[in-house]
């Protein structure tokens, strides 16, 4: 059985893999380039996986006591993310108190990073689908930071498009933030968590 069950929201394929609403998806695959462990596709489940084991930082706590994370993307399009989450949760039997939910959050600053639990979905179309799927909001959330579009872009548009040249360097240290922030969650709680990266 799992530990722990990391979802990396984003839509699926490469059109999309560099848009803003991915960069949940790009958090868990640094989690499992950081872990060398590859990824295996699931098509009944709609989702890929990955497992890595993930110690305290810095405390050199050996591989076998470390936690097992199972880590995911998901096959489906942004607001039918529910369905993959929930066949995972069933097939791997984690309870939703061990679901991190990783997703792009328009009221963050970009290069911001805040961890929580439940809560509401604040017009998230995935987060959206996941309670509706689940029938829970009670799940842990990593909530990545992409801001808010200037001037009259829809904000349908604006999740939908690349980061700039000038914010690719703030975007490759908040991944890594990120990253951090979900290694320190599931290994050392919320509380600790929150303190470390919620600033």
């Amino acid at each position: 059985m799992a530990s722990w069950l990391v979802v990396g929201l984003g839509n699926p394929g490469p059109t999309y893999a560099s848009h803003r609403h991915n960069v949940g998806a790009m958090v868990v695959h640094e989690l499992a380039k950081r872990g060398s462990s590859t990824w295996k596709a699931h098509r009944m489940l709609k989702a890929d996986t990955a497992e890595v084991r993930v110690g305290p930082q810095g405390t050199g706590v050996p591989s076998h006591e470390a936690e097992r994370v199972i880590l995911a993307t998901t096959r489906t399009y942004m607001n039918q993310s529910g369905i993959p989450v929930r066949n995972l949760l069933s097939d791997l039997r984690v309870r939703p108190d061990h679901l991190v939910v990783v997703h792009d959050e328009l009221d963050i600053d970009l290069g911001q990073v805040r961890t929580k639990l439940a809560g509401g979905d604040n017009g998230h179309n995935g987060l959206k689908s996941i309670r509706a799927m689940t029938g829970t909001g009670d799940y842990y959330r990593v909530r990545v930071g992409i801001g808010r579009p200037s001037g009259r872009m829809e904000v349908t548009d604006w999740v939908l498009t690349g980061f700039s040249s000038a914010e690719k360097e703030t975007l490759s240290r908040m991944v890594t933030r990120a990253a951090d922030a979900v290694e320190c969650l599931v290994t050392r709680g919320l509380e600790q968590a929150q303190a470390a990266y919620n600033s």
